[in-house]
């Protein structure tokens, strides 16, 4: 693993020139950590990491029983010390091979750019050329910029196991793997390489895991280092990008359009918002998250203008100045005679004076460089929108156009895009804390005795004459629940943070299990009672502060979604509220509950059925759709290539309006390197751009087959339905070989987020989250949620039919994955995960089962399905090989399993001590540590397992 002889077992074949320098980035990497290994541990440790390697090797390729044997007793032999340093060695190697991964990338996308090679799908130019050659005109395309909101939503999960330290670190060595591509002296070069050692031995000798429990106030920390190293500059930048793009694709546009001004890619965040199953967040948490972004935005801002006020070094003697930019100049506190000439220094002085009042106005404890003088806050970011925009305005004018880009025009951009609040933060909770909040505010206050015991319809009644009552229920003078407090007290702080920090700081509120139209009527009156929802008496005119977003997420209820909203939206009041939001409403579908409830296959129909009926019965009402996508990180909850998710959405359910989470450690996966992570919102743009625009008729599914294919999915859902059921809620001791053949308990006991793993203390899959279930699922390499079903119902269906109907029937599913984009998604996310599944390491898990009849029988169970998931996903497309589409990929995880499986080897040896502990009521930290780090390493090296 850590040195040049064996470094070819995680490079690309041989002849792949192309690949070259990833195999010299991973050798260089590995050999580092290698010599780090003996400069800290010794030889003899170093030589343990290379044994259990190899025989980890032909355990893998020749299914050497031998092979199991001796890496069992070895493992059993490796004292405490040992182990730990024999899972950080392949753990980090995981990382640092992932840093390989990404610069590669980076690498041929630059060498595919500067060939000048045809714009690659995916990229918002090449969208752009598809749209005009499909007679998009130019103004259709401006119209979508002005309108679009695309909203990437980050999330906190127990998944997450990075640690920022860990991730600065390896920041630094992407960093300088890329300076090895520039041409370099010998001396520079020798220095490059001593700089990645001393990182790499940083990584060895920092500590990888939290000892303590994640906070929320952790989990924000680390979201926010993304914005340092991404969002703030490349989402700005890839503005300009796509306006660039724009004025290329469509070069002789008549010169009457507007620009485009619109923030149409904002950030989101569930961080320090998310109620629902986390105790740990309240009213204080959503305060200090703002008090956090506010912070980080404007440490931002105070640095670009500084930076630009020693860069506008123009003086009036050579050139005039706007009266605008003057009079701002005039305003400054800078009245130094050495700058009397200077206006846009003394306006950028005078702005950032405003900017530190504001920052401190907001919550901002430490300003690091002191303003010049006093002046007064801003008192919203568009004040400070417009003093940037005279700045522009006045170079533009006088000859400094070229002083505008880059710095002043991102800064601008910035401001419009992130405001004094850098992200919106969503607000959640589930429908049944609502109801008991409500059921205590009627109760003491006389108006109804048990409004949970009421049905439905007096449920509604009750709720819709309430809010049509200009008094409140809620009486300061009244002892309520302390869960009533807590919830009146988040929903007034939310409008304290609006009046703060503006109102796209916290602008939704999303009901988690939203199962009746009362559950949407609650949150209005919760809003009425709390100063949100106001309503002029004399008019009868209402406002809404915060849009009201249902979250639809088991089977039933998403086969409930567009029935709910069609009786919402008929409301008079809410009719009322949704023509204030712009004839808009927001839907949330979560893709974890349903899987986890359905299965891989009924979930991703069921969705895809929801959302055509949302999109029927929305028209119908007048009333544009957004949808916000719940989509986890696995395949299984989910997850997958966001571009071929949009492109893949049923029509007319996209109109230039999304919003999709980013979860756990997928968020480093994609955000922590700033090159990576713009092509990730240019993903997301280019996708939400053709799937909004292209013409709807280039699929040939819709002409005329589509209604078949549809059909043969609904059966196919069913039949998987019943084979996924059956397996997990109807099999005598699932939940017991769950439990014990999946680190699911280790899981649940490690400082791996803030949030519980289970809604309820027990070991019911049913209150078990999706997000532990599917993470536990990837970490004994089954990754059981993403395909179980699948071969059954096509090995059912097929069998159906007699004599050449299986023909026709095999046909028509390989017409579906030729011709229908959602098919075709499908399938290849499945693929993807059968390619990382592994049945040789999952064995060792299901060797942790005590029970030896239960073990065989669901094993049996599994392999089985598994096999048969495998013939029809070859049935069906051909190929004989995982990823036969995407050799990139099949590499890259085909390389990794060498250094994978002894983490998994180590891990199943780990749980087997720590449970031999735990039987004895003892425990041995070094142990639960050893579990924590090969947790990790697994993680990293899946890349998309949370």
């Amino acid at each position: 693993m850590l040195n040049d002889a064996v470094a070819p077992e995680i490079v690309p074949a041989a002849g792949s020139d192309k690949d070259a320098p990833l195999k010299e980035d991973i050798r260089l990497l590995g050999r580092l950590l290698g010599d780090v290994l003996r400069e800290q541990e010794g030889d003899a440790v170093f030589n343990v990491v290379e044994t259990i390697r190899q025989t980890s090797v032909r355990f893998r390729r020749e299914a050497d029983a031998d092979a199991a044997l001796e890496l069992d007793a070895m493992l059993k032999e490796l004292s405490r010390e040992q182990t730990i340093s024999v899972v950080r060695a392949f753990s980090y190697f995981s990382h640092l091979a992932n840093i390989a991964e990404d610069q590669h990338h980076i690498r041929r996308r630059r060498a595919h750019l500067l060939a000048g090679s045809p714009a690659q799908k995916g990229s918002v130019s090449f969208a752009l050329r598809k749209l005009r050659l499909a007679g998009v005109p130019r103004k259709t395309v401006d119209t979508f910029f002005q309108d679009a909101l695309i909203a990437p939503v980050l999330t906190a999960h127990p998944t997450e196991v990075q640690r920022k330290s860990i991730l600065d670190a390896e920041h630094d060595i992407a960093r300088l793997l890329v300076e090895r591509d520039l041409p370099q002296t010998p001396k520079e070069r020798h220095a490059n390489m001593q700089l990645l050692r001393s990182r790499v031995a940083t990584l060895w000798q920092t500590r990888m895991l939290r000892y303590s429990k994640l906070t929320v106030a952790d989990e924000i920390e680390n979201a926010l280092s993304y914005y340092r190293i991404t969002f703030l500059r490349e989402l700005p930048g890839l503005y300009d990008d796509i306006e660039d793009d724009i004025a290329a694709e469509y070069p002789n546009g008549d010169g009457t359009i507007e620009p485009i001004n619109a923030a149409y890619v904002q950030m989101g965040s569930w961080i320090g918002g998310d109620r629902d199953g986390n105790p740990n967040v309240n009213a204080g948490t959503m305060q200090h998250a703002l008090a956090r972004h506010a912070t980080t935005i404007l440490d931002f801002y105070l640095d670009e203008a500084h930076a630009l006020g020693a860069e506008l070094s123009v003086s009036t003697l050579m050139v005039g100045v706007s009266a605008e930019l003057q009079a701002l100049a005039d305003q400054s506190p800078d009245a130094s005679p050495h700058r009397s000439d200077e206006p846009y220094r003394r306006a950028l002085i005078g702005i950032y004076a405003r900017l530190a009042a504001t920052a401190r106005a907001l919550g901002a404890t430490n300003i690091l460089r002191k303003e010049v003088g006093a002046a007064a806050a801003y008192p919203d970011a568009a004040a400070f929108v417009a003093d940037l925009r005279t700045i522009v305005a006045s170079l533009e004018s006088h000859h400094g156009a070229a002083l505008v880009r880059p710095r002043l025009a991102t800064l601008a951009r910035a401001a419009d895009i992130f405001g004094f609040h850098l992200a919106s933060l969503d607000m959640r909770q589930t429908s049944d804390v609502h109801e008991r909040v409500l059921a205590d505010l009627f109760a003491k206050s006389g108006v109804a005795a048990d409004y949970t015991a009421l049905s439905e319809e007096d449920k509604q009644a009750l709720l819709l004459n309430e809010l049509a009552q200009p008094r409140l229920l809620y009486s300061p003078y009244i002892a309520y629940a302390a869960e009533t407090d807590s919830e009146l007290a988040i929903l007034r702080a939310a409008r304290g943070i609006r009046q703060r920090y503006g109102a796209r700081a916290i602008r939704n509120y999303i009901i988690s299990h939203t199962e009746t139209v009362s559950d949407l009527l609650e949150v209005l009156l919760l809003q009425k009672e709390t100063g949100l929802l106001r309503t002029d008496w004399q008019t009868g005119d209402s406002i809404c502060e915060l849009m009201v977003i249902p979250l639809f997420e088991t089977i039933p209820d998403l086969q409930r979604a567009a029935g709910i909203m069609s009786q919402v939206m008929a409301l008079p009041l809410v009719k009322q509220l949704i023509a204030k939001q712009g004839q808009l409403q927001e839907v949330m579908l979560g893709y974890s509950d349903s899987n986890k409830d359905g299965g891989f296959l009924t979930s991703n129909w069921e969705l895809y059925k929801a959302e055509l009926a949302l999109v029927a019965d929305f028209q119908k009402a007048g009333v544009k759709l957004r949808l916000f996508h719940g989509r986890g990180g696995t395949v299984g909850r989910g997850g997958g290539p966001s571009y071929e998710a949009i492109l893949a959405q049923p029509p007319g359910t996209v109109n230039g309006q999304i919003r999709l989470t980013e979860q756990g450690e997928i968020i480093a996966s994609k955000f922590s390197n700033a090159e990576i992570g713009r092509r990730n919102l240019e993903l997301l743009v280019a996708a939400t751009l053709e799937a909004s625009l292209a013409p709807q008729e280039a699929n040939p599914a819709r002409n005329g087959q589509l209604a078949q294919f549809e059909a043969v999915m609904a059966q196919l859902s069913d039949l998987a339905y019943h084979a996924y059921r059956h397996l997990v809620y109807e099999t005598p001791g699932f939940t017991e070989y769950f439990f014990s053949a999946t680190p699911i308990a280790e899981i649940a006991e490690l400082n791996l987020g803030s949030r519980p793993a289970s809604r309820k203390a027990n070991q019911r899959i049913e209150d078990l989250r999706a997000i532990p279930w599917g993470f536990s699922w990837g970490q004994c390499r089954l990754l059981l949620p993403g395909w179980f079903g699948f071969g059954s119902a096509i090995e059912t269906w097929i069998n159906q039919a007699d004599g050449a109907a299986k023909d026709d029937r095999i046909a028509t599913l390989r017409a579906m994955y030729a011709e229908w984009p959602f098919f075709a998604t499908l399938l290849s996310n499945m693929d993807m995960v059968l390619a990382k599944t592994d049945l040789a390491i999952a064995s060792r898990y299901a060797e942790l089962v005590a029970d030896q009849g239960l073990r065989e029988r669901i094993y049996k169970r599994i392999t089985d399905e598994h096999g048969n998931t495998l013939r029809c996903l070859e049935l069906i497309t051909g190929n004989t090989e995982r990823l036969a589409g995407n050799p990139l990929l099949a590499r890259s995880i085909q390389n990794r399993f060498a250094y994978l499986d002894p983490l998994n080897h180590l891990q199943v040896e780990l749980i087997k001590r720590n449970r031999a502990l735990s039987a004895e009521s003892r425990i041995d930290e070094r142990v639960h540590r050893g579990i924590q780090l090969s947790i990790n390493g697994v993680a990293a090296g899946l890349r998309n397992t949370g």
